[in-house]
């Protein structure tokens, strides 16, 4: 078994999660939304999605697999992202929720980037040199930064359900919200500009991390019933855990895969 970081190894987690989800469901996780309801082969759709995610996530964990399961994970989230998220933008270019939809699934393929250029083979850096090693780790951090400039701007546009989601126990839900809103922002500008890049990647996944256990765990934990609460929780842990990959980019190093 090979982990490079703690993020790899909940990020791995994460996949495995989401396929045994998607078994038990017999339809599509959460990170795998926005599939319109009449295209054809719809079902079987959703389950190659549920092995995708539970194959790449156990292949992740181990050294002779993990090169393939990072590339095969990357290749399909950024396809999916293409194929069902980049419609949002093109159909609403005004809409900030369009960025927002975009960008949740953004964040899941900068992670899976970020280990596949970590374990990218040599086979893969002669082919795509510039999507793997440290140029390949640029370009998924800045995919990451504009995600996180996404999320930051819809606290803003917003604000009536995000200031509610706001723990009951804090003061000043409205500010709050803005805080919130704003360090987002913030922190996908220094990533995007590389100032303090670092502290800011970390600070933003604890910021996600914050997110799930401070208002969707306890929404669920209350007893709602509502599947989109319960799919909101799901994917707000699977973002975190995207992001912890991105954090731990800047101080990890692995071992590179022959």
């Amino acid at each position: 078994m090979r982990v490079a970081s703690v993020g790899h190894a909940v990020f791995a987690a994460t996949m495995v999660a989401l396929g045994v989800l998607g078994l038990i469901q017999g339809g599509f996780a959460p990170i795998w939304d926005s599939v319109p309801k009449g295209l054809p082969a719809r079902a079987a759709l959703a389950y190659l999605c549920t092995l995708v995610s539970l194959a790449c996530g156990i292949a992740l964990f181990w050294r002779r697999t993990a090169a393939a399961a990072a590339r095969a994970l990357f290749v399909y989230l950024l396809l999916w992202l293409l194929a069902f998220k980049a419609r949002f933008i093109l159909t609403g270019p005004l809409v900030e929720g369009s960025y927002q939809a975009c960008g949740e699934t953004a964040v899941l393929v900068a992670g899976a980037w970020v280990l596949y250029a970590w374990f990218a083979s040599d086979c893969d850096r002669r082919r795509v040199g510039f999507a793997v090693g440290e140029s390949g780790l640029r370009l998924a951090r800045m995919l990451y930064g504009l995600a996180l400039i996404a999320f930051g701007l819809s606290h803003f546009v917003y604000l009536d359900m995000t200031a509610p989601l706001v723990p009951a126990w804090l003061p000043g839900h409205t500010f709050w919200a803005y805080f919130s809103g704003a360090a987002y922002i913030a922190a996908g500008l220094a990533v995007i500009c590389n100032v303090l890049a670092r502290l800011a990647a970390t600070l933003s996944a604890l910021e996600m991390g914050l997110l799930t256990l401070l208002v969707w765990i306890p929404i669920v934990a209350a007893g709602s019933k509502d599947p989109s609460q319960w799919s909101e929780t799901v994917l707000s842990w699977a973002l975190t855990a995207a992001g912890w990959v991105v954090a731990d980019s800047y101080r990890v190093t692995p071992k590179r895969t022959p």
